[in-house]
């Protein structure tokens, strides 16, 4: 009888045992639940984030002949200058689809106009170094609301400005802004979606908003400024920016939680620019960008003398390549996924095609030619930027500390090496070498760039030699990924304990000892 008690005490005890497992694991689904859900909705954040500040890049191109008209004394209307029909007779008949720069009518217009465009690279060039270590400091939320919040401004002063000065002053804080908003935004990305190939399609989703940002603003703008006036482009990108702020608000709510305060500190960002392989992505990542940089301030005009272009041609260059950009960001996502070794090689491989479409641009001798080289650009560049942005997050996993704002920080001075000099000496160079020595010199510098990518080739191969999150969980959960991961080691306790309970000893020392080895392997490197 005493037996008979005494199992079903002990069936009891397995029951009440198994159900407070099935509780915590539904608990824990909940939370794994959210977590998703939370990272997708920051991923869309980040995504109209970046969506705004490259059409905000590019929405003022439609409004600068007005203030070129007014410096020159012509008023606020837009006269010969603007970039329109090209009838030249004021009366506001401008482009719907404005060339990307107005053309020249003057030296010291086209300097202004160079160093309009410019400064907002030039200052982001220079304050990427402290807002990468800040992010790496204080986190990724609350420098990307701050960025946002510049950029609001940064919007806003722009649709009130009246004179070059306030444009000027626009343009730089908003170099401001984004120096803040796209580096945490894409670190912030790179460390919700910390196994691949999910970091690779989040990544790529952001570079297809940055691309569709700036092939569309100057449509978007020059529609509106047709019909409804130079302000309402830029108040309609405010509103657009405000409400993105305030659901990252939501989301993340500065000092909501105290999980930033346990994470490790990141490498700072002058050790991180040495390290040689680092060195190597920021180097392409520079070098495939100079040739859209440089012939953006400088195609208009080639095209206008060489092939006699109307302003509608010019205007619509740049559309078409849209669309094989976000083809080679789908393409290069899945490569990456069925062989993510070759990441290097898809690097390499974009370059050699952004330096054949470069040389080809020159031999163009209509609108429908020229088009062809301009997506070969776009789609190579989609291939080096897709490959190479998870590669930095990967080297920083592998080699140092995975803290990801510093190391974004180094993306963001590529590029704004090659923006900041792009509206400024581009044009110089045709002026005093020509049109065709400027793309032959990109072309060049492109191929002999994509062999040096075959440094990268071993990078997949890297492991930690001891996994930094693991060590982290031994000192208790940090944040809300490590705390589910916690949750599923007690998951995995309690199911054992049960399992104990019916198997005896020796099935419970097997069980953990499987338990400790996938433990071990959840942090592996592949």
């Amino acid at each position: 009888m005493s037996e008979a008690g005494g199992a079903g005490r002990a069936r009891a005890a397995v029951e009440r045992l198994s159900e407070a497992v099935g509780e915590r694991r539904r608990q824990l689904g909940t939370a794994m639940g959210e977590a998703r859900r939370q990272r997708r909705l920051l991923l869309m954040v980040v995504c109209v984030a970046l969506l705004l500040d490259n059409m905000l890049y590019m929405v003022i191109v439609p409004i600068i002949p007005d203030y070129i008209a007014a410096m020159r004394g012509g008023g606020g209307a837009a006269g010969p200058s603007a970039p329109a029909g090209g009838n030249g007779s004021g009366g506001g008949n401008r482009s719907l689809l404005p060339a990307r720069y107005p053309p020249a009518t003057g030296g010291n217009e086209d300097v202004q106009i160079g160093v309009l465009f410019a400064s907002k690279a030039m200052l982001q060039l220079l304050v990427n170094p402290l807002s990468g270590t800040l992010i790496d400091r204080v986190g990724y939320e609350v420098p990307l609301l701050a960025g946002l919040a510049v950029m609001f401004l940064s919007t806003a002063t722009f649709a009130f400005a009246e004179n070059y000065a306030t444009l000027f002053a626009a343009r730089s804080l908003q170099g401001l802004g984004s120096a803040f908003a796209d580096t945490a935004g894409i670190a912030l990305i790179a460390d919700r979606y910390a196994e691949e190939p999910a970091r690779s399609r989040a990544l790529g989703t952001a570079l297809a908003c940055i691309s569709f940002g700036s092939l569309a603003a100057p449509p978007f703008g020059g529609v509106l400024y047709e019909f409804a006036g130079k302000r309402v482009p830029f108040l309609v990108l405010a509103c657009v920016c405000l409400l993105d702020g305030l659901l990252l608000l939501a989301l993340a709510p500065p000092g909501a939680t105290g999980a930033r305060a346990n994470m490790p500190v990141g490498t700072p960002i002058h050790r991180l620019m040495v390290d040689p392989y680092i060195a190597v992505v920021a180097g392409a990542l520079a070098t495939c960008n100079i040739p859209l940089a440089f012939l953006e301030p400088t195609i208009a005009n080639w095209m206008k003398d060489s092939m006699g272009a109307s302003e509608w041609e010019v205007g619509l260059t740049w559309l078409p390549a849209f669309f094989p950009h976000v083809l080679g960001v789908y393409v290069t996502v899945r490569l990456a996924a069925a062989y993510p070794h070759l990441q290097w090689f898809y690097g390499a491989l974009g370059m050699a095609i952004i330096g054949a479409s470069s040389c080809l641009v020159p031999a163009c001798r209509n609108f429908g030619q020229v088009i062809i080289p301009l997506c070969g650009i776009c789609f190579g560049i989609a291939l080096v930027d897709t490959a190479l942005l998870p590669t930095l997050a990967f080297l920083v996993d592998v080699r140092h500390v995975s803290v990801y704002g510093s190391v974004y920080a180094i993306a963001d001075i590529s590029y704004s090496v090659a923006y900041a000099l792009g509206p400024i000496v581009a044009g110089q160079i045709v002026h005093t070498m020509g049109f065709a020595q400027l793309n032959l010199g990109m072309g060049l510098a492109n191929v002999l760039y994509a062999p040096v990518l075959l440094f990268l080739k071993n990078v997949c191969q890297m492991k930690p030699s001891h996994s930094e999150r693991n060590i982290l969980l031994e000192e208790g959960p940090k944040g809300l990924y490590d705390t589910i991961k916690m949750e599923e080691r007690k998951g995995k306790s309690l199911q054992l304990a049960g399992e104990m309970a019916e198997n005896g000893m020796d099935s419970y020392h097997r069980d953990l000892k499987g338990v400790s080895e996938e433990d071990s392997s959840d942090y592996e490197y592949s």
